[in-house]
């Protein structure tokens, strides 16, 4: 048989994929909550699940400990929304780098430098001004330390496009030898390898107590930056220019905006505003100055930011969250003899639902309507 004659095979048509996954332009608020409420709930049962089969403990007597642990008492509770306002504060300050796609791993030690600065001004100026006077000085020591650990980064990155991951990460280890250098210098007694209170009979330095509450001070003062920078970053022209730069670089270039000067400028204020959560931490609650003071909430605002989609308004209960499940997780401890890793293993698993719950909420999962005719 010639090849003319051979008979041609007939090409099957492509069956459509059972599956379409596409990128949602946006979705309704409520739908958007659901979905988050949904994940949670999902994630309870399955930490229910977990915590019977590896304790044999009632799970529902588990979440009461945990929220124990965060509002049993009315100190815990004032202790609860005290580290709710560290991290809120921090994580705030984190957000405008992040919204501009500028990766600042250094929050950690760019509050540390605003808690260095602010004991130096308390242990070196504490018995030679007055004490509006040196609260004043701490202030402007400690925003400027924590603008300047945030100004480093931002230069090098807007003058020669360095690693602004590696840059803030680094910064954060300079920061904590700094610390360990000057805690041995100004370490009582000598040899103990830490500062202990400081001030603690003159109270120089430290900030006031409003209502009897020395941790009130530290959340109204959060509360109003939380109002603030949503402001600043929904209905400012900064704000604006944030958004444009985080959206693409080269559209804010054609659109005339300075993006050099917009990554300065945003990571100056993002220092700033650690430089002073550290002079929260050192002058309004804990007094004294450690190389962990800081604790690793400059890392967990990395997470709090992402999971908000950087809206102030909404880290407000994501930050609520990880630190109810963060000081429920020693009741746990004490209440059941659990070692802590068995709460870690609690907030691990509802983080994963969480964090699986942006996926429903970025993409939209359709099913195949049905086959096409041959």
């Amino acid at each position: 048989m010639s090849k003319l004659n051979k008979p041609q095979a007939t090409a099957r048509p492509a069956r459509e994929p059972f599956l379409y996954v596409t990128r949602r332009d946006q979705i309704p608020l409520g739908r958007a909550i659901l979905i988050r409420v949904i994940a949670i709930l999902l994630a309870l049962i399955v930490c229910s699940v977990v915590t019977r089969v590896l304790t044999g403990d009632d799970p529902i007597s588990i979440y009461a400990t945990i929220l124990h642990g965060a509002f049993g008492t009315a100190r815990k509770s004032w202790v609860t929304f005290q580290n709710l306002a560290v991290l809120l504060g921090i994580s705030l300050a984190v957000t405008p780098a992040f919204k501009m796609r500028f990766w600042n791993i250094g929050a950690e030690g760019q509050v540390l430098i605003g808690c260095l600065a602010t004991a130096a001004c308390m242990i070196c100026l504490g018995d030679k001004l007055p004490n509006a006077l040196l609260i004043l000085v701490m202030l402007v020591a400690a925003v400027a330390a924590g603008a300047l650990w945030g100004f480093l980064p931002s230069f090098f990155k807007a003058k020669w496009n360095t690693n602004e991951t590696l840059f803030t990460l680094m910064m954060n280890y300079i920061a904590t030898q700094l610390a360990a250098f000057f805690i041995i210098i100004w370490e009582v007694p000598k040899g103990a390898g830490k500062i202990g209170v400081i001030n603690q009979n003159s109270e120089a330095g430290w900030l006031p107590v409003i209502g009897g509450q020395k941790y009130l001070l530290v959340i109204l003062v959060v509360a109003i930056m939380t109002l603030l920078m949503y402001v600043y970053l929904n209905y400012s022209k900064h704000g604006y220019e944030i958004a444009v730069v985080g959206e693409s670089r080269r559209t804010a270039s054609y659109a005339g905006i300075k993006v050099d000067r917009v990554i300065v400028r945003t990571m100056v204020l993002s220092g700033a505003v650690c430089g002073l959560m550290g002079l929260m931490l050192t002058a309004g609650t804990d007094h004294t100055l450690t190389t962990t003071i800081v604790g690793g909430r400059g890392f967990t605002a990395v997470m709090v930011s992402w999971l908000a989609k950087f809206n102030p308004i909404a880290m407000v209960f994501t930050s609520l969250l990880l630190v109810v499940l963060s000081r429920g997780a020693s009741e746990i401890s004490s209440t059941f003899a659990l070692n802590h890793s068995f709460s870690d293993i609690l907030t691990g698993i509802i983080l994963f639902f969480i964090i699986g719950s942006e996926f429903f909420l970025t993409y939209k999962i359709s099913l195949r309507k049905g086959e096409k005719e041959a």
